[in-house]
């Protein structure tokens, strides 16, 4: 089956990775969403109702961290060496820098001036995303020519995780997860998930040259969505218990696991049952990036309008993260309107 959609002249679109794109961008929209009516750590807004909370949340929180951002990065890794080989070192570095560090640079002006304080908030996205293409491209001004031939397999999947999961434990011994530092002073990372995102953008690159997303076979991309799903019904299902403690003191294992099983299924999923794209489809993967970047502004000032709006803390998380999801698109929509914009959103 043919995977991509290729007119004469236009590089091959893969529709079943921008229909990812879209849903992973709207988990994000909705992880933020439940931060406030959680734990809350650090977020800018606190519900003044307390009895907007639900502490069945970290959960979804948990499950989400595991997988969803190193999703990304691998996704992003998959068109990197294409696009490299297309543009040339200069080209493809000043269309990255353009792309990724302009957004970067607004949000942290808007969120340096609101807080105070150097933040870059979730953009850090961006700078790591940055940070990686240019160590590729790097790497391909010595190495010309790089061979990376490897079709996903379920025995290189559990090699790879557990790699990950190891460096990912003796990693969170020093820095835990939610600890964020920053990186030669500009670069916001945390350390607890730091390993994933480069090895998942790695992967992404391995896949990227040997076209592995689409050679991955169904049976290995099932059984890989299986897996990854268990591990989150795993995940959702632990508590105060023995299973529980077992989970949370081999978390940086466990976590790796989910990842890249889940991340090679949801790929695989995508790719059998939405490889194609509409005229709805196709709108949105046009705004998902911009709707990444401008969300987060937009929650802010949501939770702020309707702070006194009470419909249980659920509704409340539900409301907010719906009108949020659906003004990010919009406005991406009319802000790529103005000349321009569109090479950066």
């Amino acid at each position: 089956m043919n995977y991509t959609t290729q007119q004469p002249g236009i590089e091959s679109r893969y529709y079943y990775l921008d229909n990812l794109k879209v849903a992973l961008t709207v988990l994000v929209i909705f992880h933020h969403g439940g931060i406030a009516y959680g734990d809350g750590g650090g977020w800018a807004y606190t519900p003044s109702n307390p009895a907007e909370f639900m502490p069945w949340i970290w959960h979804f929180f948990s499950t989400n961290a595991a997988f969803f951002m190193g999703l990304f990065f691998m996704i992003s890794g998959y068109f990197v060496p294409r696009s490299y080989a297309r543009q040339g070192f200069g080209t493809f570095i000043g269309k990255k820098a353009m792309r990724l560090l302009i957004p970067t640079a607004v949000i942290t002006l808007l969120f340096s001036l609101a807080s105070h304080q150097l933040e870059v908030g979730h953009t850090w996205f961006l700078e790591s995303l940055f940070l990686f293409c240019l160590i590729y491209a790097i790497i391909r001004l010595k190495f010309k020519e790089l061979s990376a031939d490897r079709i996903p397999t379920l025995l290189f999947m559990a090699i790879t995780a557990t790699a990950m999961g190891i460096g990912s434990y003796f990693i969170r011994q020093v820095s835990p997860q939610d600890n964020w530092i920053w990186l030669l002073g500009i670069i916001k990372i945390e350390p607890a998930h730091y390993l994933q995102y480069i090895m998942m953008f790695a992967l992404g690159i391995i896949a990227g040259h040997s076209d592995g997303f689409t050679k991955m076979s169904s049976r290995t991309g099932l059984t890989a969505l299986a897996i990854g799903v268990a591990l989150c019904v795993l995940n959702y299902l632990r508590a105060d218990n023995a299973i529980g403690a077992f989970i949370y003191q081999w978390f940086g294992i466990f976590e790796s696991f989910l990842c890249v099983f889940l991340c090679y299924g949801l790929i695989w999923l995508f790719r059998q049952y939405l490889p194609n794209t509409g005229k709805i489809a196709s709108w949105c993967a046009a705004q998902a990036f911009g709707a990444y970047i401008v969300h987060l502004p937009l929650m802010l000032i949501f939770q702020n309008i309707f702070d006194r709006l009470w419909i249980g803390a659920f509704g409340k998380f539900m409301f907010i993260s719906i009108i949020t999801t659906i003004a990010s698109f919009v406005l991406t929509w009319l802000l790529r309107l103005i000349p321009g914009v569109k090479k950066v959103l």
